[in-house]
């Protein structure tokens, strides 16, 4: 059979003759739901959007270590009620156009502001920002108050309450620096596959196939001189890990994220693979939605909760990568847990008591979602559902499980009334509890339903959550995330699974890559031999 010259690049069989040694190909656990920046929630698309922005401040490669990005310095003042940050000069977006204060004035203004014309509203509906914010511009909740530009390189931002946190928030992975003049060219094409993506970062949108793969091209102009290592980037799609990790064994692909704990012995055993451990700053969940009359009794959550055997589930999938408590934070937040919460204890038969105390004595049926992709809390999501939903079955809850396209799936369990129950997972953005805390459980709870088919207000919750984000004092904080600790762990809304060590992997050929705990990071230090 005649293999073409794709083909054999595609294999990575081109190597003695120099064509594909500057092609980097990274096996993508899923596609990107846009490029466009600040209207995303999910990973995958952060992890193409990293390579072609950069971010007003930056991290420590491996740490949640803030660092200077675009900005190169910032100082607050008024009890961090006012943050100004001074920018780096003489960077370019991807089209030529310069970077400047006016331009991250025009990105901020466009997430933060429902009437802002340049806003695309498609994909998430920019709630991200809402999330991590308290609310976007004319909502009673939002921390932003206004947005100035000081001079050409210096822009400050006016809070309406103190936000200690900001610099490492306004960083995460979702807010990437785009280019104005791009955006308003290309209006809804921006971010798709009929249209691009151009920032300040590393690499440039070439082309983007769906169902396929992503392709990008070196900046040449990159203000960080040396980088990037090669001279493109190729993500392929490929949901199912151990396809993935087939063609990575096969050389088709060079790297690759999410692979299930269990094949550690496999990459170990290789000796053209090698094996790398990403720093653990995640949960894996199962949410629960009161929207969902037998759900609405925190006694059946309850009962739930008792009847998964997570220890179990987590040692027949994660083994030594994973490990399971009742904190919604991992353990590197340990600083904010409460003393009082362990873990849901694994009693099928006080769960059944709960039930029958409940009104449920023979159960009820039960919708479980489990995500179409591999993540790095639930790297084989359908068999961790059907664990679960074992467990579940010997309380008399029989589960029907369901799936749909990942795009779909984070947009539809928001839709009133939601999923009933549903697996979802976090990866940290920035090292403070407020990341964990804010998207969670900060009302109205864009997931989870009351019985009138709103979003949920947990009132209580919200008032401990306002005053802990808004305190610069340390010790403070602490305490009222302590009790927030408590107050979820007794709701019961989002089971805690796992907080697991997630694997990835490289072939032996490639060096510089550094696995951010924050789940995503840059291709541009990746040295391919």
């Amino acid at each position: 059979m005649k293999r073409t010259l794709v083909g054999l690049l595609a294999l990575g069989l081109l190597g003695s003759l120099g064509l594909a040694q500057k092609t980097l190909v990274f096996g993508s656990n899923g596609e990107p739901v846009t490029l466009e920046s600040g209207n995303i929630t999910d990973g995958i698309s952060i992890y193409a959007q990293r390579q072609i922005y950069d971010y007003l401040v930056d991290f420590k490669p491996g740490s949640t270590d803030v660092i200077a990005g675009l900005a190169t310095s910032w100082f607050a003042s008024n009890e961090s009620k006012v943050w100004t940050f001074r920018l780096r000069q003489g960077v370019k977006f991807q089209d030529g156009t310069p970077l400047d204060a006016e331009a991250v004035k025009f990105n901020v203004n466009r997430w933060w502001d429902p009437k802002d014309p340049s806003r695309i509203n498609a994909a998430s509906n920019y709630e991200i920002w809402s999330e991590l914010f308290g609310g976007f511009k004319g909502d009673k909740a939002s921390v932003l108050k206004d947005i100035q530009v000081v001079d050409k390189y210096t822009i400050r931002f006016i809070m309406n309450t103190p936000v200690p946190y900001f610099p490492a928030a306004i960083g995460s992975g979702y807010f990437g620096i785009a280019s104005p003049t791009a955006i308003k060219a290309e209006g809804a094409k921006y971010g798709t596959a009929a249209g691009s993506a151009v920032g300040t970062g590393p690499y440039m949108f070439k082309s983007w196939q769906p169902g396929d793969r992503l392709t990008l091209d070196k900046n040449p102009n990159y203000w960080q001189k040396g980088l990037p290592k090669t001279d493109s980037v190729v993500f392929r799609f490929i949901k199912d890990p151990a396809a993935r990790l087939a063609e990575l064994k096969a050389g088709s692909i060079d790297f690759t994220t999410d692979i299930p704990p269990a094949n550690l012995k496999d990459l170990q055993g290789d000796a053209n693979l090698e094996a790398v451990f990403r720093p653990s700053f995640n949960v894996g969940y199962l949410a629960l939605n009161p929207g969902y009359k037998p759900l609405a009794d925190p006694k059946v959550r309850q009962a739930i909760a008792m009847a998964v055997n997570k220890k179990a589930i987590v040692n027949a999938f994660w083994g030594e990568l994973g490990m399971t408590n009742g904190h919604f934070m991992p353990t590197s937040m340990k600083t904010y847990y409460s003393s009082k919460v362990t873990d849901y204890e694994y009693n099928p038969t006080k769960a059944k008591q709960l039930l029958a105390e409940a009104g449920y004595p023979n159960g009820f049926d039960l919708e479980l979602w489990y995500m179409p992709v591999s993540r790095p809390y639930f790297p084989t999501a359908k068999e961790i559902a059907e664990a679960m939903g074992a467990d579940l079955s010997a309380i008399g809850i029989k589960v029907k499980f369901q799936t749909k396209d990942w795009a779909a799936y984070l947009n539809d369990r928001k839709k009133a009334p939601g999923f009933q129950a549903y697996m979802l997972g976090w990866t940290g953005d920035y090292g403070d509890p407020s990341d964990w805390y804010n998207p969670h459980f900060a009302s109205p709870i864009a997931d989870l339903f009351d019985a009138a088919g709103k979003p949920l207000d947990l009132k209580e919750l919200n008032a401990i959550l306002d005053k802990a984000n808004s305190s610069s004092n340390q010790a403070e904080r602490v305490q009222l995330y302590q009790q927030a600790d408590d107050i979820t762990f007794g709701l019961a809304l989002r089971i805690p699974i796992v907080h697991s060590q997630p694997l990835v992997a490289q072939r032996k050929g490639i060096s510089g890559w550094v696995p951010s705990p924050l789940g995503s990071e840059t291709f541009a230090t990746i040295v391919k031999k």
